[in-house]
C-alpha cells in the first residue's frame, strides 16, 4: 500500500488516497485514531467510479468517524480509471436493454456481469484488509457496508474477519450465490428500497431468506432506488456501533 495524498477535513476527519497494485483507494480516519488507541474499520461499497462517488463516501465516512471508526473504500474493477472489460461492457449494455424493456433480466446476462466481478473484487478486498489492518492505527474488528450485494455475499462467506455487514438490497445477485448465502453466519442489516426501480424485489426477499445468520434483519422502506431515508441510515450505523464497538 502506498498513500499518495493526504488532506485533514474541515471536522477532523484525516482523508487519505492509496495505491494497492493497480486499485486506487482511501481511507478516513478519525482525530480518535493512534496506535496508541486503534479503531474500528468499516468497508465501504460501492457501485463503481470512487471518484463520482467520493461526495456520497466521504459523508458515510465522516458518519463513520463520528462512532469512532475508520472507513476506507476501494475502486471496483472495470470502473473509474482501471482498464475495462469488453465483455462486462456487453453485458451491462444486454442488462440495461432488458431493465428498460421492462421485461425479466435473464440469469445469463446477470452471470455474464456479476460473476467476474466479484471473482476479482474479493480478493482485491482481502489483499487491501491485510494492508488496512496492517496500519497501527487500525485495529479491528471490521465491518461491510453497501456495495454490490454479490461482493458483500461473497466476502462474508470467505472472510473471517468481517464481523458484521449492513447490505443494500439494491443490485442482481446470480442464483449460484444464494447457496454462498446459506453459508453466510455473521449478523446482517439488510436495507430493501421497497419500489427500487432497477432491483427484483421478490430475488431481494429470497436472498434474504437465503442467508444463513441467525442476527438478521429486513428493514424496508417506500421509494425508489436512491430514495434511502435518513432514518434508515441512522439504523444501520446503530446496528455497526453494537457489534463493532
Amino acid at each position: 500500500m502506498q498513500f499518495t495524498s493526504e488532506q485533514r477535513l474541515d471536522d477532523g476527519l484525516l482523508e487519505r488516497e492509496f495505491t494497492l497494485g493497480e486499485v486506487p483507494g482511501v481511507l478516513w480516519t478519525p482525530e480518535s485514531a493512534s496506535a496508541a488507541a486503534p479503531v474500528p474499520l468499516i468497508l465501504m461499497g460501492h457501485p463503481g467510479g470512487l471518484d463520482r462517488m467520493r461526495p456520497r463516501l466521504v459523508g458515510r465516512a465522516r458518519r463513520s468517524a463520528a462512532d469512532g471508526f475508520a472507513a476506507a473504500a476501494i475502486e471496483l474493477p472495470g470502473s473509474g480509471e482501471r482498464p475495462r472489460s469488453a465483455a462486462a461492457e456487453q453485458a451491462r449494455a444486454d442488462l440495461q436493454r432488458a431493465v428498460k424493456a421492462g421485461g425479466p433480466v435473464d440469469d445469463e446476462i446477470v452471470d455474464r456481469l456479476v460473476l467476474p466481478l466479484v471473482d476479482k473484487a474479493v480478493p482485491e478486498w482481502q489483499a487491501a484488509l491485510d494492508a488496512l489492518l496492517a496500519l497501527p492505527e487500525i485495529g479491528g474488528p471490521v465491518g461491510l457496508s453497501g456495495g454490490v450485494t454479490a461482493i458483500g455475499v461473497r466476502l462474508a462467506v470467505v472472510e473471517p474477519r468481517i464481523a458484521a455487514a449492513v447490505l443494500f438490497a439494491g443490485s442482481f445477485v446470480p442464483r449460484v450465490l444464494f447457496e454462498e448465502a446459506r453459508q453466510v453466519t455473521i449478523p446482517l442489516h439488510v436495507l430493501l428500497q421497497w419500489d427500487d426501480e432497477g432491483n427484483d424485489r421478490q430475488a431481494a426477499l429470497d436472498l434474504f431468506d437465503a442467508f444463513g445468520s441467525e442476527e438478521k434483519s429486513l428493514h424496508a422502506n417506500m421509494g425508489g432506488h436512491t430514495g434511502v431515508p435518513q432514518f434508515a441510515g441512522d439504523a444501520a450505523a446503530a446496528f455497526f456501533t453494537r457489534h463493532l464497538s
